[in-house]
């Protein structure tokens, strides 16, 4: 019998034997005996252990004399090791060991071991590697593997962990979800599952769901750590899909106690097949935990018995009431749009930007719901511009559409094929609004983004340039940009933006263009004027007496360092563009661009720049000053 076989015959007969009636022990003989009681050695103390474990595990040498070695005297002043005997070790014969299974039909024991075989097994040559984890490879795009290869574990543990809420860059948030999501080397000291973990946690903290939901699932189940078990839990309720976690919770997560793991495993019995004893488990966790939990704690159990009841034939109706729950959970989000419901508006505004990262992707709520978490996801970098207009596209398709957002979809259509130019140019912005709410603002420059790439640039048109170029720079439409270069006067907002941001430098900066820029800049602190210097310093694109003269105007001291300064120009100088890509979104934290500063700007662009992430940096650099 192979040894495989054995082990799990044993396993699967182990009720069995216990079953029996007598209590027989699977022991050799004489490894259950209670070892007979020593005489004491008061006078003898107990072997020191060894200084080296290397040198504990080598046999001390034989003595060249017969003569037997003198004893240490004990002493009642100074305590004495006893030193280890020269003769050989011999080990005691071991009785062998009696086979449990002896007696048994063996074809009894086949059908045992067939029950219990894992009914989903990866075969080895199957199994996927762990030192190296990711999605995109470099030849699709994402960055070079062996940017983390040497990199220390910890470090690279305490940056991921480090970022913790948004960013107040959308290319940077871009350019930080596409190193995540890369195929990286397993950094030194790290487990492979465990790096998979750390960035599905930071792609949940960012609100891309599925990406951390597809990171997850590069990890074969049976190699899943704690670590990596928590961020599958937390990207299959963002994804609306809690049958995901149960591979995960028959496997791995089999012995954990914690309520969501509990009431995961009765889901899952409720979808393979087990309902009625899915739906007794459920009802036993309200009664446990329903008499002594808070009224809008008992929400948890009830969206699950609503969710394992469409698995089963329960015929059970359960009526789920938002109005004694304060807060809304991933749990309670995640179930409830797998049930196909809305939590309650009160709940939806007070969660804020997390609700709608999770509601923008999640296709069982009303396109309405899904284009009003659209005006903050996409200023957030989740969606893109094509993902906005076929949002879009699908509201202006439905014949009685939403009265809200029908007539808004019937305007963009307006602002992408209407035959004359001005009034497309209208319909632009009256989709931009008033601004009043920067988020919806900068999201609908994003919605505009290649409608504001149809616009031919004039000399009459010089009022709209500035916001026209930074719609069209959301989606990285470098080349149009660049087109209304003659257009735009030296020294505008248009100007520095398209200073910034066109793929190759189009003309030397001077000391009067900035000047000229600073006069018009009216943001607070000229905050505008010190991004612009810091971004060109980066790109290389200002001389550096210009640049210092600039600098000494403003006031401006951008050679500060600090120890994250220190730690990303190392990481350029090293030409290590994951790391960069990393230590850049620990320095762009922050809910608005006034949390950022002109130093930590022009350090993020430089080091972009330095690893060949250039086209990134350009974007950042522009947005900057289109943002302030």
């Amino acid at each position: 019998m192979r040894k495989s076989h054995w082990l799990l015959a044993c396993a699967a007969i182990a009720g069995i034997t216990g079953m029996a009636g007598a209590q027989q022990s699977l022991l050799p003989p004489g490894f259950d005996d209670k070892p007979a009681p020593q005489p004491s050695r008061a006078s003898t103390p107990r072997p020191a252990p060894s200084a080296s474990p290397r040198a504990a595990a080598s046999p001390a040498p034989r003595p060249a004399s017969t003569a037997p070695a003198p004893q240490p005297v004990a002493t009642t002043a100074t305590p004495v090791v006893q030193p280890l005997p020269t003769g050989p070790v011999v080990a005691a014969p071991v009785a062998p060991a009696a086979d449990p299974l002896a007696g048994i039909d063996p074809v009894l024991i086949d059908e045992l071991v067939d029950k219990v075989r894992p009914k989903y097994d990866i075969p080895p040559n199957a199994q996927r590697s762990l030192s190296r984890v990711g999605l995109i490879a470099e030849a699709d795009g994402g960055l070079p593997a062996v940017s983390s290869h040497y990199l220390n574990g910890p470090f690279v543990e305490g940056v991921v962990n480090g970022i913790k809420g948004p960013l107040v860059s959308r290319w940077g948030h871009i350019l930080l979800r596409r190193a995540l999501a890369s195929r990286l080397d397993t950094p030194v000291g790290m487990n492979g599952a465990d790096w998979a973990a750390i960035r599905a946690q930071l792609l949940l903290r960012m609100g891309e769901a599925d990406a951390a939901r597809a990171l997850v699932q590069q990890v074969d189940s049976g190699f899943f750590t704690r670590s990596l078990e928590d961020a599958a839990m937390g990207s299959f309720l963002a994804t609306a899909d809690p049958v995901g976690l149960c591979p995960i919770s028959a496997l791995t997560a089999a012995g954990r106690s914690e309520w969501q793991w509990a009431l995961s495993r009765a889901i899952c019995s409720a979808f393979t097949g087990d309902g009625p004893p899915a739906m007794a488990q459920l009802d036993l966790a309200m009664r446990r935990r329903g008499g002594s939990a808070p009224s809008g704690d008992k929400i948890d159990i009830f969206l699950a018995q609503k969710f394992a009841g469409s698995g089963t034939n329960a015929r059970r109706a359960v009526q789920i009431e938002w109005k004694d729950v304060d807060s809304l959970t991933p749990w309670r989000t995640g179930l409830a749009f797998a049930t196909g419901l809305e939590p309650s508006e009160a709940l939806r505004k007070q969660a804020g930007g997390a609700y709608a990262m999770m509601a923008v992707r999640a296709p069982m709520l009303p396109l309405a719901a899904r284009a009003d978490a659209a005006d903050y996801a996409a200023g957030r970098g989740v969606l893109s511009s094509a993902a906005m207009v076929d949002l879009w596209s699908q509201i202006a398709a439905i014949e009685d559409g939403d009265a809200t957002w029908g007539p808004l979809a019937g305007e963009l259509r307006t602002a992408y094929v209407a035959e004359d130019a001005a009034d497309r140019l209208a319909a632009i912005k009256g989709l931009w609004g008033d601004g009043g709410d920067p988020d919806k603002a900068y999201s609908r420059l994003v919605l505009t983004a290649y409608a504001a790439a149809r616009v031919v640039p004039g000399e009459g048109m010089a009022d709209d340039a500035a916001p026209l170029i930074s719609s069209m720079l959301t989606a990285g439409l470098d080349r149009n940009v660049a087109r209304w270069a003659p257009f735009v006067p030296v020294g505008s907002e248009a100007w520095g933006l398209i200073a910034l941001s066109a793929p190759a430098k189009l003309a030397a900066v001077s000391g009067d263009a900035l000047g000229s820029f600073q006069d018009g800049d009216s943001s607070e602190g000229a905050i505008r004027s010190r991004f612009l210097l810091a971004g060109l310093m980066g790109l290389g694109r200002v001389d550096d007496q210009t640049a210092q003269g600039f600098a000494k105007k403003l006031t401006l001291d951008i050679n500060r360092q600090t120890r994250w300064t220190r730690a990303i120009d190392a990481a350029a100088d090293s030409n290590n563009p994951a790391l960069v890509a990393l230590l850049a979104g620990f320095g762009m934290q922050g809910a608005s661009w006034d949390k950022m500063t002109p130093v930590h700007l022009y350090h993020i662009v430089s080091a972009l720049r330095r690893v060949g992430l250039e086209g990134e940096a350009r974007m950042i650099a522009a947005e900057a000053v289109s943002r302030v």
